[in-house]
């Protein structure tokens, strides 16, 4: 298990002092990451092979927002490895001590340099530090898209400030797309998300909102020939 611990500061919140969820993924990334550091082996080698992190998919059980000037702090973990991918377990908890979102992800293993799927050596995957899941329910990683019609929205360009230090458009800033999507006092209990392919800096964004199934709203993210960046799912 590896933890960051913050506060919730100004930045990271609305007009109510209420956490923004995007702040809240923010941390909860920086914490995903971060946890490299407790695996030297394990960095080393994904640093001398020239290998990246890239998350799949992610679930997010929203319990409530932290507010502004709490004290938080996020925890992951690894609860199953192999050779090509992952399943962590990230929390953000609150002052109490009480869980605020807790999510799960399913990570891959990319080659920097061809941009395909790598697999690690057995003997780098038995190094890797395992926790037991925590307890939260787990769906599927596939979003399944109801049969209703869609309605378009206007096109997204993505900016310099989109860009992370893997050269692609950041995890967040697709949900941060898509919350701009739903009605402004939607309540997100939920958020499923699956990452198609990497956008870059300069590609265009195709937004497609499918409305209140059974409370569900679906925002897909696609590019000019409606293949998928993102998919989403808030409940």
């Amino acid at each position: 298990m590896y933890e960051i611990k913050d506060r919730v500061c100004a930045s990271r919140t609305d007009t109510n002092g209420i956490m923004k969820l995007a702040g809240a993924m923010d941390i909860i990334q920086d914490c995903s990451l971060s946890w490299i550091e407790s695996e030297p082996s394990f960095r080393d080698y994904l640093v001398s092979n020239n290998l990246g992190m890239f998350v799949i998919s992610r679930q997010v059980d929203i319990v409530r927002l932290p507010v502004y000037g709490e004290k938080i702090a996020a925890r992951t973990s690894i609860f199953s490895c192999k050779s090509f991918c992952g399943y962590r377990n990230t929390v953000l908890y609150g002052e109490d001590g009480l869980p605020c979102l807790l999510t799960w992800s399913l990570g891959t293993f990319v080659n920097m340099d061809t941009g395909k799927i790598a697999r690690l050596p057995q003997s780098e995957v038995d190094k890797v530090t395992m926790d037991g899941r925590i307890d939260m329910e787990y769906l599927d990683k596939k979003i399944l898209l109801p049969d209703k019609p869609s309605r378009c929205s206007g096109s997204v360009t993505v900016k310099r400030s989109y860009i992370d230090l893997y050269h692609h458009m950041n995890n967040v800033k697709y949900i941060e797309v898509a919350l701009e999507l739903l009605p402004e006092k939607f309540i997100i209990n939920k958020l499923r998300i699956e990452y198609k392919k990497p956008a870059k800096l300069g590609d265009l964004l195709y937004p497609k909102i499918i409305e209140g199934y059974l409370a569900n709203w679906y925002i897909l993210l696609l590019d000019s020939q409606d293949n998928p960046y993102a998919i989403m799912e808030f409940s």
